[in-house]
């Protein structure tokens, strides 16, 4: 880090900071605290939703999936925009007219307290390991530029987002969220722009984008049906809907920011812009990755990105041949790639063909060895199932980015990090306080009483993020890592309000049977199978849906015979 990024850094975090709190002025009461006041515009609750979603393990680690496994991920996005339809003609409407606080109140009044304690449980539950994860993938930035050690970082890391936080309440968030996109969105156009600069003269943008689609990088679908592929359009569409309508339907850390809005109305804006948006966007930053990949073509990269780990294994008797081989498979690749660009400017098809299957047997020669080297980390001591995914951007960043863009980019993690962990840390607080505390602990407090009450669960969560966040580096790949997460508990929250929808003779007793079934459902596929996590979301909700159909029909069967 030069002065010119220290600069760029700390401008950017201290204005978009400062600019929260500014607008946060007399959030001193419950209400403004946890819902500003129903009072924010629709393009603020977009960009906010937005924001909460672009966390640092979007930067961090999507760049790095694409890195390695090409853009098949955006897969995962496509029911989004399915969800965010159904979401804004449904449940909008039904939690701006119940007046709720949170997705969980409106239980209670559709079914009884047991059934909201136990959804608000699960979200608490869920939300709280994410949070986790949030806050660990900016601690491998300062780990990396820095030098230090990473549970360092994450006290750091925690210890700002909490303190920003614990002060601000939602409206400092939101409008913060607003001032984070702008730096999100400056800071990766300059890093493709730079990537793209950075590759030798006789390779143009469209060789570029030809040496990565020729590595398998650019391959966005995949339509072959298969449960066990994370990645492919039927999981994305199928899956990945229920995935996104529990999130937005049922994660209070999405549902609190559409409870914002002035209206109806606005807060549909706030997700339909979303539902044209986000795809886009993640197809953006899944691009970039691949032109990391691309660049490195002619660069030759370490043979592990962890710098910590290739250290520890450097001297090993074992890792020279390695290197050896790692350095022999670059060259071979460097040369098949300049071969492919050659034969395409030519027009010789026979010589493309021929470049081309030297520079994918190149790939995975390359792709043999670094899994060698993976393999030694392990052997030596080293983490089990070892991944360098979350550092390939950051090392691309940090050693070649000029001065002011480093420090952009780190901006650009870090502002994600206060969006992301700042709302996940709210809604947590606000479940806490609403749904458990005000409801069993203390039932007649003062509205001051309650919103000390929220200061103190948001200080709480954070703290409890942070010692999550400690487990982060054995998760592998993050974006993964917190989706999976999600999905593990996402799907019996969906089961329960499609129930509360759709099933008016559905009580209380049945759906919380459904929704430990549903829990029991999805962590049994987790354990056994191999299938996409994407699934997860569409069994759980199945399990809750049929399930308590089914204890319905049972205790009704009785009432029905003894009439008769």
């Amino acid at each position: 880090m030069r002065t010119a990024d220290w600069i760029v850094l700390f401008g950017s975090l201290i204005s978009i900071i400062a600019y929260g709190l500014y607008r946060a002025r007399g959030s001193n009461t419950v209400d403004r605290y946890l819902l500003a006041g129903k009072s924010m515009p629709w393009y603020a609750m977009a960009l906010s939703i937005m924001a909460t979603q672009a966390s640092a393990v979007t930067f961090i680690s999507t760049t790095g999936q694409s890195y390695v496994d090409g853009m098949r991920f955006v897969q995962a996005y496509f029911g989004l925009p399915i969800a965010m339809v159904i979401v804004s003609a449904t449940v909008v409407p039904l939690f701006h007219r119940a007046k709720v606080y949170t997705a969980y109140e409106y239980l209670e009044q559709r079914f009884d307290t047991k059934t909201r304690a136990l959804a608000s449980i699960i979200f608490l539950f869920q939300r709280g390991l994410s949070a986790g994860v949030t806050i660990y993938a900016p601690a491998i930035v300062l780990s990396i530029i820095l030098g230090w050690p990473e549970q360092l970082t994450i006290l750091i890391t925690g210890a700002t987002v909490i303190t920003y936080t614990v002060i601000g309440g939602i409206k400092a968030v939101t409008w913060s969220d607003v001032q984070q996109m702008c730096v999100i969105f400056l800071g990766l156009i300059a890093a493709l722009v730079t990537c793209i600069l950075l590759l030798p003269q006789s390779v143009s943008f469209g060789d570029a984008v030809y040496l990565a689609g020729a590595a398998n990088r650019l391959n966005a679908v995949t339509t072959r049906f298969d449960w066990n592929d994370r990645f492919n359009i039927w999981s994305g569409l199928f899956g990945s809907t229920f995935l996104f309508l529990s999130y937005f339907g049922c994660d209070q850390s999405q549902v609190q920011r559409y409870l914002t809005g002035r209206s109806i109305a606005q807060s549909r804006l706030s997700l339909l812009f979303n539902a044209v948006a986000k795809i886009p966007m993640q197809f953006f930053i899944l691009f970039i990755g691949a032109m990391v990949f691309v660049f490195y073509l002619f660069i030759q990269p370490p043979v592990l990105f962890q710098s910590a780990e290739l250290g520890r294994i450097h001297n090993l008797a074992a890792f020279q041949p390695v290197q050896s081989d790692y350095q022999q498979a670059f060259e071979r690749r460097r040369q098949a790639a300049l071969g492919l660009v050659e034969a395409r400017h030519n027009g010789d098809l026979a010589a493309r063909a021929r470049e081309s299957a030297e520079y994918r047997s190149a790939q995975r020669s390359l792709d043999d060895v670094r899994i060698r080297a993976s393999r030694l980390v392990e052997q030596s001591g080293g983490e089990k199932d070892f991944s360098d995914t979350n550092y390939i951007f950051l090392s691309f960043v940090t050693q070649y980015l000029p001065a002011g863009l480093v420090g952009l980019l780190i901006a650009v993690v870090f502002a994600a990090t206060m969006s992301a962990s700042s709302g996940e840390i709210n809604s947590l607080a606000t479940v806490s306080v609403v749904d458990l505390y005000k409801r069993y602990v203390v039932r007649n407090g003062t509205d001051h009483h309650y919103l000390r009450a929220s200061r103190w669960a948001t200080l709480l969560w954070g703290a409890c993020a942070v010692l999550f966040a400690g487990f982060g580096r054995k998760l592998g790949s993050l974006i993964v890592a917190v989706n999976i997460v999600g999905s593990l508990f996402y799907g019996s929250l969906l089961g329960c309000f499609v129930v509360a929808f759709a099933f008016r003779r559905v009580g209380g007793t049945a759906v919380f049977i459904g929704m430990l079934a549903g829990e029991a459902a999805v962590f049994w596929a987790f354990k056994f199978t191999g299938m996409s996590y994407l699934w997860y979301n569409l069994i759980g909700c199945a399990v809750v849906v049929v399930t308590s159909l089914l204890v319905t029909a049972v205790s009704a069967k009785p009432a029905t015979q003894s009439t008769q």
